[in-house]
């Protein structure tokens, strides 16, 4: 397999680094959360002008880690899509770049399958077909892996992604950015059978629920009132015991979708990817109930969950052996199915 220089600028992390044979020979994650959390989010400017100033310096301590020359790189990988616009833009120059002033070809890849990729880094054998939850700040996605490039989407939200309902929850809570880890602490803490929360079923015409498709926004109004409520009646507010019964209504909403749809479609695996498959609620809810029904789950480690570049790197450098090249036109999109992946590439000759 290819030996892959790879660099993710997507949002607020500046990453890059070098993945052979699904395995990883350097990776350099560079976050912005300090920055970004006096502001209670991500500010589109100040992340771009972040990755400028150190994407040079991780490219050349990636190289440095890995030890490895420009000689033994195959190929330069670059986040395209979707994303940050600016902060895109920042990734997709420098490896362009690197392609043209190193004679590489350039691999421009979708996000989403990055997370897919994530699972392939710790388990090697992992081949399609299966089922990958996709969970995280932007996106909430059940979907069919056929083949490398090759997907279907099967269900998603209809409202917000679960990475957003834990940082808006968060922001109720006054527990600071990012939601997700802070939240998933504080629900160890407390008692998640407290406060009995909905766990937004998405209606279908006709009558009935369309059993793949997640809900948050109303999840999230829940805690909301529940809050207010509470506000008006105890001091201080049980703030672990909101957050563990959030988490598990969360946990059990997505647990309940995927493993209907892996039992429908006949899949034995369900890989998960994105920053919400960190979240230990999901984790325990998810690998509890798959045992029972004989599935397999996979969850990246957890430096693999968030936002890096070696989940990047896997997925380049398969694209790569099959000769999937992108030309140096290709542009960044801020939105991009991820059922046209393959729009990203053009067949070498």
């Amino acid at each position: 397999m290819s030996t892959v220089l790879s660099i993710e600028t997507s949002c607020d992390e500046t990453a890059v680094a070098i993945v052979k044979n699904r395995q990883v020979c350097s990776s350099i994650v560079n976050s912005q959360i300090p920055i970004h959390q006096q502001y209670g989010g991500v500010v589109p400017e100040v992340a771009s002008r972040q990755h400028l100033e150190i994407i040079n310096q991780a490219i050349a301590l990636a190289l440095t880690q890995a030890n490895l020359t420009w000689q033994e790189i195959d190929g330069i990988a670059a986040t395209c899509a979707p994303g940050l616009v600016g902060a895109l833009l920042v990734g997709v120059t420098a490896a362009k770049t690197l392609a043209i002033v190193q004679q590489k070809p350039f691999i421009g890849v979708h996000h989403l399958e990055g997370h897919i990729y994530a699972n392939y880094l710790s388990e090697p054998s992992l081949e399609p077909p299966f089922l990958s939850l996709l969970v995280s700040g932007g996106h909430t996605s059940l979907i069919y892996v056929k083949d490398c490039g090759v997907y279907e989407t099967l269900g998603e939200t209809r409202d917000d992604a679960a990475g957003e309902a834990f940082d808006k929850v968060a922001r109720l809570l006054k527990l600071g950015y990012p939601g997700g880890p802070v939240i998933d602490k504080l629900a160890q803490e407390g008692n998640a059978k407290t406060f009995g929360l909905p766990e937004g079923n998405v209606s279908q015409p006709g009558g009935g629920y369309h059993p793949y498709d997640s809900s948050f926004s109303g999840l999230k109004t829940a805690v909301l009132r529940l809050v207010q409520q509470l506000e008006k009646e105890v001091q201080p507010l049980p703030v672990a015991d909101i957050a563990a019964s959030f988490q598990k209504s969360v946990a059990r909403s997505l647990t309940k979708r995927a493993i209907a749809c892996a039992r429908d479609y006949g899949l034995t695996t369900i890989a998960v990817g994105g920053g919400v498959a960190a979240n230990s609620g999901l984790r325990h809810h998810l690998t509890t109930a798959a045992s029972t029904h004989n599935v397999r789950v996979l969850f990246p480690p957890l430096k693999f969950c968030t936002d890096n570049a070696a989940m990047i790197g896997c997925a380049a450098a398969e694209h790569l052996d099959r000769a999937h090249i992108s030309p140096l036109t290709l542009g960044v999109q801020s939105r991009l199915p991820l059922t046209n992946v393959m729009q990203l590439y053009q067949k070498k000759d």
